[in-house]
């Protein structure tokens, strides 16, 4: 869920997103933004988060796909951490 102000987040890579998150979080865990800053950027956080998560489910579909078709021939579907 982008919220307004962090569009720019939707035409981020993984690695752009989780680098902007990783900041995002060592800034709060420092404790010395002021808290309305605070906000703002967990609300980004919040987005980075989620467009994280997409790009991850959209790579599990593609590994997915890419591990059924492996011998060339469809063999179903099954998920991708099964043991």
């Amino acid at each position: 869920m982008a919220l307004e102000g962090n569009e720019d987040v939707k035409a981020m890579s993984f690695e752009q997103a989780l680098d902007a998150l990783e900041k995002i979080v060592d800034d709060l865990e420092r404790g010395d933004v002021p808290l309305d800053q605070s906000i703002k950027i967990y609300e980004r956080g919040e987005a980075l988060k989620a467009h994280c998560d997409r790009l991850l489910k959209a790579a599990e579909d593609k590994v997915e796909k890419i591990r059924l078709s492996r011998d060339g021939k469809p063999v179903g579907t099954e998920p991708l951490d099964a043991d």
